[in-house]
């Protein structure tokens, strides 16, 4: 075999690792988004309980990263406090680890059988949850193939002149080792992938174990800096945990790094027999021992990371005063340009939906007044959104279209007023609400706060379900939407008995919040339903839509 065609191989096993493991990730999410979210807000100011939650996420994720981005977005949104925060990530990185242990070893008999019923769950399966299921199946699947492919991709290496050269180089250079490790992991956007990929070359006897740690604690640093470049740009809230669980991670690689080159040579033989087992235990053990030195120490490194990452200063530009609008009035004149730019235009429009909704439960609990106010100026800018759709579209209409364009057209411009009611009723109820609880000091009993939480949730899954079938106009996905609509329909129905029970049984909290819970149900409702309108003209054309739910006369 050729050196390109050799490369070549290598490089097309570990691009299907990564994308075998961010489809893993991906399957998880979107079956199971809701049920982590919730998982996560239990976590709430127990630090031991954070770092067990963010374990069980990671393990599920199978991305420590991943675990970084739901928990960023958590505190940006006043969930979880900061030193809670960085518990929790470093809970998800016994978790990443413990998911590199699972897929070291030899699993290649179970491939035949996940490829099958993962293909069957995806291609047969009527629900989201089933489809997504056969998902992360058919992830895993590809996952343990893309090894076996590493694997034999890299046997003629051994035979190789130039390998024992970089490997004579890297194990006098242990700097650049490590360095190199985090490159990998920077450039994989994933540790578990590169960690597994060390491994498999460790396995095959191409890289020695004192190489493989040093890389091995790279992909650590690594995997701290993914989650500080995907949010570099974001809110200071967003920003600190990420950059926490970087020192933590950082500082941690780094000073067992050291700590190689004092105690050099150590009992790795005690880790297991071969260099891919020790590799893989040490990044376990490494990672067990963060938790335990770090976790109390989180508090410190929590005030540490705030004056490092300050909040926004008042006097700074408004981003929302500096946004460019997508509603390009050169292509007025080329319809199917225009309706692309509105289309553009719309989903920023949903966005900003999306971001006034997402905080709702966090306001409900905290009555932050100045949050409240600050999500409630989003609602005029969402307003001006839709004015601006909606007189563009007016001037696309003047022009000659295409039935198939005018009906586009119309479909923009309905998605467009749904999505400024849901903004009304954000700013305008549940805001309300929101401050009407706090004001009059109400708390929901345990069962209807998880109840109204759980809807929260599931209606936010729903939310990014529709932005994305605007985008791609997929008809199963379409489908998929409204069968969630139904769904959640059963659970506000469900909700509504189980209140009706708790006033009966006189629970006090229950009469107290009775009137909130109620229109808190059913504003989530119409906002679900709202973003759910999306599905309607891609089902209606493929005639899986019916005109009328009344039963035909006799």
């Amino acid at each position: 075999m050729t050196v390109s065609l050799l490369f070549l191989h290598l490089a097309g096993a570990a691009t299907l690792l990564i994308w075998a493991v961010r489809m893993v990730r991906t399957g998880v999410e979107r079956a199971y988004g809701a049920a982590l979210r919730r998982m996560l807000r239990r976590s709430k100011d127990k630090q031991l309980q954070a770092a067990a939650i963010g374990a069980s996420v990671a393990v599920l994720l199978q991305s420590s990263t991943a675990v970084a981005m739901l928990a960023a977005g958590l505190a940006s949104s006043g969930i979880l406090s900061l030193t809670t925060g960085l518990a929790l990530l470093l809970g998800a990185d016994i978790g990443s680890a413990l998911v590199v242990q699972i897929l070291s070893f030899d699993l290649t008999w179970l491939t035949p059988f996940l490829l099958v019923t993962a293909g069957w769950m995806f291609l047969k399966g009527k629900s989201r949850k089933v489809k997504q299921t056969g998902r992360i199946l058919m992830g895993i699947a590809l996952i343990l193939v893309s090894l076996k492919m590493i694997g034999e991709a890299t046997t003629p290496l051994r035979e190789s002149t130039f390998l024992p050269i970089v490997i004579g180089y890297l194990q006098e250079d242990f700097l650049t080792a490590f360095l190199l490790g985090a490159a990998i992991t920077w450039a994989f956007h994933s540790s578990v992938a590169s960690i597994l990929l060390f491994v498999t070359l460790a396995a095959q006897q191409l890289l020695p174990v004192e190489v493989g740690l040093s890389m091995m604690l790279g992909a650590n640093l690594g995997g701290g800096l993914i989650s500080v470049g995907l949010t570099w740009n974001a809110e200071a809230g967003t920003r600190r945990i990420p950059v926490g669980n970087l020192i933590f991670r950082g500082l941690g690689a780094l000073s067992a790094l050291v700590a190689l080159q004092i105690f050099h040579p150590l009992p790795l033989e005690m880790l297991g027999a071969s260099a891919a087992r020790q590799i893989v235990n040490f990044h376990l053990i490494f990672n067990v021992a963060l938790v335990v030195i770090c976790v109390p120490l989180a508090g410190l490194v929590a005030a540490l990371v705030e004056r490092m990452v300050p909040d926004r200063a008042s006097g700074e530009t408004d981003l929302m005063a500096d946004r460019i609008s997508a509603l390009d009035r050169s292509v007025i004149g080329t319809p199917r340009m225009a309706l692309a730019s509105a289309t553009r235009e719309l989903l920023r429009m949903g966005e900003l939906v999306e971001i006034m909704l997402r905080p709702v439960m966090d306001l409900y609990d905290s009555g932050d007044k100045e949050r409240i106010k600050r999500f409630r100026r989003l609602d005029e800018e969402v307003n001006r959104c839709h004015s601006d759709i909606k007189l563009y579209l007016a001037e696309i209409n003047r022009v000659e279209m295409t039935a198939e364009e005018a009906q586009r057209s119309m479909e923009l411009s309905n998605f467009a007023i749904n999505l400024e009611h849901v903004g009304d009723i954000i700013s305008k109820n549940l805001l309300k609400l929101a401050t009407e609880k706090h004001d009059k000091n109400l708390v929901f009993s345990k069962a209807g706060w998880k109840e109204l939480t759980d809807l929260h949730d599931q209606v936010m899954a729903n939310a990014q379900v529709s932005l994305n079938v605007l985008v791609s106009g997929d008809h199963e996905t379409a489908r998929m939407l409204v069968e969630e609509k139904d769904r959640l329909r059963n659970l506000e129905r469900e909700s509504h008995e189980l209140h009706l029970a708790r006033l009966q049984s006189g629970t006090v909290k229950s009469i107290e919040t009775s009137d909130i819970h109620l229109e808190t149900v059913r504003a989530l409702k119409q906002v679900n339903s709202a973003f759910a309108s999306v599905a309607y003209p891609i089902l209606a054309e493929s005639g899986d839509l019916l005109e009328s739910r009344l039963a035909h006369s006799a």
